[in-house]
């Protein structure tokens, strides 16, 4: 089966544009378009997440956590959720820019076999955000679509809030904001039409290894932690979509 959903993804492939302009037949269209490349960068930030202590297993070699095995779980996962199938690609709207984002996840758990299979260490650095991060960059450079994790904790440089993303991060942190409500508007970036979504998330119990209790204590990777509480506002998916002018 692995095999199969791999040859659609190189179909895909070699039909996609690498720089994408949304349909302009309806604005709805291109948000659905940005949901569903959240939803797919969100189920393979989980995949990550349910094989971390595999990943810092200090003693195992070969984990079996492959890129064929991230693509396969995430085509599966995707389609249970939505109802897509992206097995069949001639039938879905779009198909192709989603498995060229499902062959950007396959690529970066491919290059990172080599820290995932290393023995004699055990934080391997390589969690479910870094795992975001390389593909949101990879996707960017293949597309031209802009996707982060993004905050107030602002980490890592490149997920700092830009003034649209702080307008909405503060609207998603107030107690008014229907939880896990996402926020979109057409607007201009550099004086070109955009789609811009954001997609609220919260604390869960993977996260609190390294921004829970106690605050300002020093996490594995020595940064001080947030104090979050399971539940709460922690920040959000970005997306910046290019549209046909």
């Amino acid at each position: 089966m692995r095999k199969h959903v791999l040859m659609l993804v190189a179909v895909g492939l070699a039909t996609i544009p690498l720089v994408w302009n949304t349909p302009t037949r309806a604005a709805n269209e291109a948000e659905e378009v940005a949901e569903h490349l959240i939803d797919l960068v969100k189920i393979g930030r989980v995949v990550v997440s349910e094989h971390q202590d595999a990943i810092n297993d200090v003693e195992k070699a070969e984990k079996g956590f492959t890129g064929e095995f991230m693509a396969d779980q995430v085509v599966e996962r995707f389609k249970k959720k939505t109802k897509i199938d992206l097995r069949i690609p001639n039938v879905v709207p779009h198909a192709n820019f989603y498995l060229l984002l499902v062959e950007t996840e396959r690529e970066v758990i491919d290059e990172a076999q080599p820290v995932i299979n290393k023995q004699g260490v055990g934080f391997k650095g390589f969690s479910h955000a870094v795992f975001a991060r390389r593909v949101g960059e990879r996707f960017y450079m293949k597309t031209g679509v802009r996707m982060k994790l993004t905050g107030f904790s602002g980490r890592a440089l490149n997920s700092k809030p830009d003034d649209f993303e702080q307008e909405v991060l503060r609207m998603f942190s107030d107690s008014r904001h229907p939880k896990g409500q996402r926020y979109a508007r057409n607007t201009l970036v550099d004086g070109r039409p955009v789609l811009r979504v954001l997609d609220p998330e919260y604390v869960t119990d993977s996260c609190l290894s390294c921004h829970g209790s106690l605050k300002g204590e020093r996490d594995i990777m020595g940064i001080k932690k947030e104090g979050w509480k399971e539940g709460a506002f922690a920040g959000a998916i970005s997306v910046v979509l290019p549209l046909k002018q």
